[in-house]
């Protein structure tokens, strides 16, 4: 789909790593479109590999945990000088801190169309204690109005459910499953041999199910059953859910789990490995790692959560548990553990799946059509 006229789209993201792992390939693909791209990201360590594509990058600084008036008045100043600087024609505003201050500035500049790209509700979806569950209904007001304000993207049915809950009309709600997956980079290989390896991978926080993982993967091993944990991913320090790098060595000294760190070869780490495990209680949109290990033909063991049900189908190409039940757990690994012929039906199954839904050029061409609508 080309563009008849060059127009600025413009991305707002707090990370830049996570621009990279979910939105660069989109990024590439409206450029090739004929849309002039900026990226609007705080600049870590993956600010070449963003301009090394041929897009154009600002800096820009934002907490994604700070509660200070002050510091969020300086931000919104901050982001009204972008805004005007830029002159964006379509704004794709992901994650919720970007959702809430970049629409408000986006009404304020007159952008002609917001994109609000919500990636899963986060802690919102959370039960939360102290302060966190004291602004709750507040943020959930304010970015109901900001939704409203736009298109409001989804990634899963019962996120999208949860907006026109909101009061957003169910016209400006659109569903595009997750970032997509490179089926080229990801594909099915053969298991390795030996001892059946059991990973998860992502950020690191409790509500990922992390302690629920290492509990079960105890409790495997007291059971007498042989199998390997791996743990693969780094803490993310801007968030209060971060697992402490002191836990994880706890965790390894005692022989539980091994700790891989942050792997760049995501496809050689799945191919080494036999199961695909995210016992997530968090608010997730569709978790990559589940699409990733779906597209290279690894059976999952996930909770019956919203994203996470959205890609594995029990019994199909994967377990279903209910969120924190780590004998439920425990016992769905083993289930796959001790039968190879199992690991391979359901592998096979959550390729075709990646196949029919969740490609990355079939995601971009959405998304790019979403762009264009109301345009011509």
């Amino acid at each position: 789909m080309m563009v008849t006229e060059r127009r600025k789209l413009l991305f707002l993201v707090t990370e830049d790593w996570y621009f990279v792992s979910h939105r660069l390939a989109l990024a590439v693909a409206a450029q090739q479109a004929g849309y002039s791209v900026t990226v609007a990201t705080r600049v870590r360590r993956h600010g070449e590999e963003i301009r090394a594509a041929g897009l154009r990058l600002v800096s820009f600084e934002n907490s994604r945990t700070s509660l200070n008036p002050i510091g969020e008045l300086w931000t919104l100043a901050r982001l009204l000088r972008l805004w005007r600087r830029e002159r964006p024609d379509i704004a794709h505003l992901v994650a919720m801190k970007p959702v809430l201050y970049g629409t408000l500035v986006a009404r304020i500049s007159g952008t002609p169309r917001v994109v609000n790209a919500i990636a899963g509700m986060g802690w919102l979806s959370s039960p939360g204690s102290g302060l966190v569950r004291a602004v709750k209904p507040l943020v959930r007001r304010a970015l109901g109005w900001a939704l409203r304000r736009g298109i409001a993207l989804v990634q899963n049915r019962d996120d999208a459910e949860l907006v026109v809950g909101m009061g957003v009309p169910a016209r400006l709600v659109r569903r595009i499953a997750g970032a997509g997956v490179d089926l080229q980079r990801f594909r099915p290989r053969p298991e390795a041999p030996g001892v059946p390896r059991v990973l998860l991978c992502g950020r690191l926080l409790w509500e990922k199910g992390v302690g629920e993982f290492v509990a079960a993967a105890r409790l495997l091993k007291e059971r007498g059953i042989d199998a390997r944990f791996l743990l693969a991913g780094e803490p993310d320090e801007a968030n209060p859910s971060a697992i402490a790098r002191k836990q994880i060595d706890e965790w390894v000294a005692a022989g539980v789990v091994q700790y891989l760190g942050w792997v760049p070869d995501m496809p050689g780490l799945l191919a080494r490995c036999s199961i695909l495990c995210l016992p997530s209680y968090y608010g997730e949109g569709i978790p990559k790692a589940l699409l990733e290990a779906a597209a290279a033909g690894r059976p999952i063991v996930t909770t019956d959560m919203p994203g996470c049900r959205e890609v594995v189908r029990a019994g199909d190409n994967g377990l279903l548990v209910p969120p924190r039940d780590v004998p439920a757990l425990a016992d769905a690994l083993a289930r796959l553990i001790a039968d190879p012929q199992l690991r391979r039906q359901m592998g096979a199954r959550g390729r075709l799946r990646a196949e029919q839904e969740f490609g990355a050029e079939r995601i971009i061409a959405q998304t790019l059509a979403l762009y264009a609508e109301g345009t011509s």
